[in-house]
């Protein structure tokens, strides 16, 4: 993702959220962010990335009602042609009215933030920037699959979000970026829109601090009040805070230009961010089960 800079004070307003039980698995959470690492880098049109997708895709067939997978191309500005899939779980597909919960699942194919030059020409593991979002969203799937949702859920899992450089010299999106968050809303039909839509991404740093986006309270404020409210009344407030931070150009930026409510639950202050650094002693379990408990409550 790319950061613009700082957003502007929010406080949260009281939207009537209850606090609820889940049965989120935190420990089976963090053995999702290991094995997700554990297959290589997840960059397109390697072993590692196919070997991901195909499990995530098994998952999905054990635990969702019904799976879609959207496959495509893209041919990048060097004129490469990536494979890509974005995976689809959905829960209690007859209903009309749905939530998505969304996260990327590749992950970046140069360290370009680490200090070391010879480093940057190394991949990325990913284990929270992409493998802690798919985590969560597993960890729901697997609550989903024993107790059914009140709304239908979506889970989405875009791929290519981090591939390519973010700003070009212009100032302008770069082509090779957020690739499948815009293959998903390209092919969003009108009338099909979801109910709103959360992403998480990086969401597993063991210290965590949530901070609302920019563009999330600029453009569907009152998703982020569900959210954060949510969060609040179940005594994790002072993890959610109610002040934004960052405004920054993730895979949420797509869903809002095609008119779907959606925002982005993002822990930026990451120091290991697109190093090699970047592996799973970084992500905790606690933060998992956070975010995971805040996810299923809101579909429950």
């Amino acid at each position: 993702m790319k950061r613009l800079g700082w957003g502007v004070v929010l406080a949260a307003a009281a939207c009537g959220a209850t606090s609820r039980s889940t049965s989120f698995d935190a420990e089976a959470a963090l053995r999702y962010v290991e094995e997700q690492v554990a297959f290589g880098p997840r960059i397109p049109n390697t072993d590692g990335h196919r070997r991901a997708g195909d499990w995530i895709q098994a998952h999905l067939d054990r635990t969702a009602d019904s799976v879609e997978v959207q496959a495509f191309t893209h041919v990048t500005a060097a004129g490469d042609t990536l494979q890509l899939r974005n995976f689809i779980g959905r829960f209690r597909p007859d209903l009309r009215e749905r939530v998505l919960l969304f996260a990327h699942w590749d992950s970046r194919p140069h360290a370009d933030q680490s200090r070391n030059l010879a480093e940057q020409e190394l991949p990325v593991p990913g284990a929270n920037d992409g493998a802690s979002g798919v985590a969560v969203l597993l960890g729901v799937a697997d609550v989903l699959a024993t107790t059914p949702p009140s709304v239908g859920v979506d889970l989405l899992f875009v791929d290519g979000e981090d591939y390519g450089t973010f700003t070009m010299p212009d100032g302008s999106l770069g082509p090779d970026v957020l690739l499948g968050s815009r293959h998903y809303a390209a092919t969003l039909a009108d009338g099909d829109f979801p109910l709103y839509a959360v992403l998480f991404d990086m969401i597993g740093d063991a210290d965590l601090q949530i901070y609302q986006e920019g563009y999330s309270v600029s453009r569907a404020p009152e998703v982020v009040d569900r959210v954060w409210n949510v969060a609040r009344d179940l005594g994790y407030g002072d993890v959610f805070q109610p002040t934004a931070r960052y405004t920054l150009t993730d895979d949420h930026v797509p869903l809002l230009d095609r008119g779907v409510r959606a925002i982005d639950v993002i822990d930026f202050d990451y120091p290991p961010w697109h190093t090699v650094a970047d592996t799973p002693d970084k992500v905790s379990a606690r933060s998992l089960k956070i975010v995971g408990d805040v996810a299923v409550t809101l579909v429950k």
